[in-house]
């Protein structure tokens, strides 16, 4: 039976705002990085030490990600979402009133573990909220937010760094937060459960325990990693490469850098309708398709002649990896029951954050183990690519799970 017209407009209003709250989320940890000269420059803190202040959002996101996919499969989703941007809202107006470099270290690491919840919790809200037939394609729309929020946050945050200082940033930000949370807490309501197939004739549900023992799960995991490992690593070096290597001047970078993200942007969009409308039951291959073509680009890449090639090859990089993401982040709203999408979410999404600690550090430490050449360090990344396809090859058939075709749609008032 179809969903009549409320319904829809209900459910995709429910993925309007989880894709708002992705933005948002990417504005309030853009405004750290943008204002980190700023905020050095007052407190007196060296490069050093300001890569102690950026780190410890990561630490504190990272260690979020497997209890924050626990706490939405065991509560819904709609009470996490709220919890974690509250939170991290919060102790983004906390930063505007930071003191010390103490205080940083501490408010941005608490900022992480706020916001390190929401990933599995939208995802959770996905499918809480669509039929399982639409989940993989929601959930690559949704995550598409990654990198419209990392396209507009300097637009946004800059100008008002500039005009206002960063501290009032930071209150108008987290602010907003705030205000978003009431109209999510006013307009989204938790959908009335139906209870799966399975759990009707065992009375049981699968737990994390049972989940961290599925290959599939490791499988996914790892690929991810891989393919974070090249995200990560040249999200925190291409700029530098750019300037070093081919003399391009800032003014240039910032022209040319957001196009990658413009192609990861629509591979995200698109990726899981195409893994549903050809790849259907033959997913891994998509993933060790896309993972080899990232491999094969990351070499023309280095090895281009011009500037205008680089871009080119890196814009490619960029798409076909995030058909990966797609993947990795689609399949489990495809193949695994509503019961533990969130938790499958998380350990998912802690592959890609350690690979945020391992990348950017390997990297460097191979920059200067070779006195300044990037050799290694894109043989590193393709090897990481490789990582990836070895992860897809070893994938077996994925069945599919015995879930009921159907989810509640929340009302939205």
């Amino acid at each position: 039976m179809h969903n009549s017209p409320a319904k829809s407009s209900g459910k995709y209003s429910v993925l309007a705002f989880l894709f708002l709250g992705w933005c948002i989320s990417y504005i309030d940890r853009a405004a750290i990085n943008i204002g980190i000269a700023a905020i050095g420059s007052e407190f007196n803190l060296s490069t050093t030490v300001l890569g102690v202040v950026l780190s410890s959002f990561f630490v504190g996101y990272a260690i979020m990600q497997l209890p924050g996919g626990w706490l939405a499969d065991k509560f819904g989703s709609k009470k996490i979402i709220i919890s974690a941007i509250l939170i991290w809202s919060v102790f983004t107006i906390f930063t505007g009133l930071s003191w010390s470099l103490a205080s940083l270290v501490v408010i941005r690491f608490l900022f992480g573990i706020g916001e390190g919840a929401y990933p599995s919790a939208s995802l959770k809200g996905i499918a809480e909220t669509f039929p399982k037939k639409e989940r993989p394609r929601m959930a690559s729309i949704l995550m598409s937010s990654n990198y419209v929020g990392s396209a507009f946050a300097p637009l946004i945050i800059a100008p008002m760094i500039l005009w206002l200082g960063w501290r009032e940033t930071f209150f108008i930000i987290g602010a907003a937060g705030i205000v978003f949370v009431l109209f999510y807490w006013l307009f989204i309501k938790s959908p009335v459960q139906k209870e799966e197939k399975q759990s009707k004739k065992t009375g049981e549900k699968t737990s994390l325990k049972q989940l961290l023992k599925m290959p599939l799960m490791w499988q996914l995991v790892i690929a991810w990693f891989g393919l974070s490992m090249v995200n990560k690593g040249l999200d925190s070096w291409m700029p530098t490469y750019l300037m070093n290597v081919r003399n391009l001047d800032l003014k240039a970078i910032g022209i040319l850098t957001p196009l990658p993200f413009v192609a990861a942007g629509i591979a995200m969009t698109i990726g899981g309708w195409i893994m549903d409308k050809y790849f259907s039951g033959k997913e891994k291959y998509l993933l060790i398709s896309s993972a080899s073509l990232t491999a094969i680009f990351l070499y023309l890449m280095y090895n281009a002649s011009s500037v205008a090639m680089v871009i080119t090859f890196q814009a490619l990089v960029y798409f076909f990896k995030s058909f990966v993401f797609a993947t990795v982040t689609a399949l489990p709203q495809k193949m695994f029951s509503k019961d533990i999408i969130g938790s499958a979410s998380g350990m998912i999404n802690l592959g890609g954050q350690s690979a945020g600690f391992v990348s950017p550090l390997m990297i460097g430490i191979l920059i200067s183990a070779f006195n300044g050449s990037y050799d290694a360090a894109f043989w590193f990344l393709i090897a990481s690519a490789g990582l990836s396809i070895i992860s897809g090859l070893t994938i077996q058939r994925v069945r599919k799970s015995t879930e009921i075709d159907d989810a509640p749609t929340p009302t939205v008032s």
